[in-house]
């Protein structure tokens, strides 16, 4: 509200000055009064533009005014945008109506997403694959995987074809949804299809497997299509190291680990953490340990929910002094301690704790337990 009373200030002094707006000046108050809830104002703008002869903003301008209004959740004010281009005559196209659908996605409301297909059939404008597939992610986003299947069947029945992107979408929802062998007998038919699998692809199938518990089926695939010389992404390897560990073929994730530069690619803090938090897992804290001063040297900075991740596992593991360690790099800014990682403190330190007396270890400010009981 504010900002539309500071742009109607400008709006009259502007007038009081004798100042003729033209079409950019125009422009930029409509999208500011749009943007900030005044629609009045701006349909007004609009009227004086026609009357003056000078040509109003199009299509495209309130295109993109709608959509960055479905991006920030507020599809009721972009709706009234898109109300606003039919009162004053112009016609919404197919990016007015797909951004409406995905804004009604993003906050949930289906039902009114789905309406606007018989919207956009009412007025003659085309349900195209970039339609089908954003109502398709919105129906796996929300858990709604059958709504998904049935749309995507009819859009195929209506010659629509899926495009890679659009197969993606169904395939991460069928795996999110714990469908794992419908998943896999959709990557086939996208195979049969001749649509094109890219390393995109890949990865959700694979991070699905694994997310599935089928790290075992994971790790064939992998292996087949590393035969195939296909040139993996980063977060491919993180996922099958993971799942390699996960499935006790803890040589096999080092190796792979070993062979990530000389395949061009970088590890990232999530390669790492992967790697620290098997390594912990498994009983290695020297190695663990190895890996953090190899991840500092080549200066990638831990988040801070690896950091609690980390001293989690080593308070857990009775390694105090290991985690005492770790402790006196949290800074309370970057990285912070998590509600979980004080609440498992306060067990392990408490005066009935077999740990209490090794709270010294600990950094000084962590030393605040001292003869608290639970």
């Amino acid at each position: 509200m504010m900002q539309c009373t500071y742009l109607r200030k400008c709006s009259n002094k502007m007038v009081a000055l004798g100042v003729q707006p033209d079409r950019a000046i125009y422009q930029s108050l409509i999208q500011g009064f749009c943007m900030h809830g005044g629609l009045v104002k701006a349909k007004e703008l609009v009227s004086q533009m026609i009357n003056k002869g000078i040509p109003h903003p199009n299509i495209v301008f309130f295109n993109s005014v709608i959509n960055s209004m479905c991006k920030e959740g507020r599809v009721m004010d972009a709706h009234d945008i898109f109300d606003l281009v039919i009162d004053i005559g112009d016609r919404p196209d197919d990016t007015s109506f797909n951004s409406l659908i995905d804004g009604y996605c993003l906050v949930g409301k289906m039902d009114k997403a789905f309406g606007m297909l018989n919207a956009m059939e009412s007025v003659g404008v085309e349900l195209d694959i970039v339609t089908y597939s954003t109502l398709v992610n919105g129906y796996c986003r929300n858990g709604r995987i059958d709504d998904g299947l049935t749309l995507f069947r009819e859009m195929m029945c209506k010659g629509v074809k899926p495009t890679t992107v659009t197969y993606g979408i169904i395939l991460d929802g069928l795996f999110h949804s714990g469908r794992t062998v419908a998943a896999m007998k959709m990557f086939h038919q996208m195979i049969e299809s001749g649509t094109t699998v890219t390393i995109s692809t890949y990865s959700i199938i694979l991070g699905g497997l694994c997310r599935n518990n089928c790290a075992d089926e994971a790790i064939v695939l992998f292996q087949k299509l590393g035969a195939m010389i296909v040139k993996f992404s980063i977060t491919i390897l993180n996922t099958m190291i993971n799942a390699m560990y996960k499935v006790q073929r803890k040589e096999e994730a080092k190796e792979l680990f070993g062979t990530i530069s000389a395949s061009g690619l970088v590890p990232n803090e999530c390669t790492y953490g992967v790697m620290i938090k098997n390594l912990l897992e498994e009983g290695s804290v020297e190695e663990a340990d190895n890996m953090f001063s190899f991840m500092d040297r080549s200066g990638i900075v831990p988040s801070s929910r690896l950091m609690n991740d980390i001293i989690r596992m080593l308070l857990e593991k009775g390694e105090i002094a290991k985690a005492g360690y770790y402790l006196s790099k949290v800074d309370g800014k970057s990285i912070s301690l998590e509600a979980s990682t004080t609440s498992l403190m306060f067990s392990l330190f408490s005066r009935k704790s077999k740990y209490q007396e090794d709270m010294k270890l600990l950094p000084a400010k962590y030393q605040i337990f001292d003869g608290l009981v639970v």
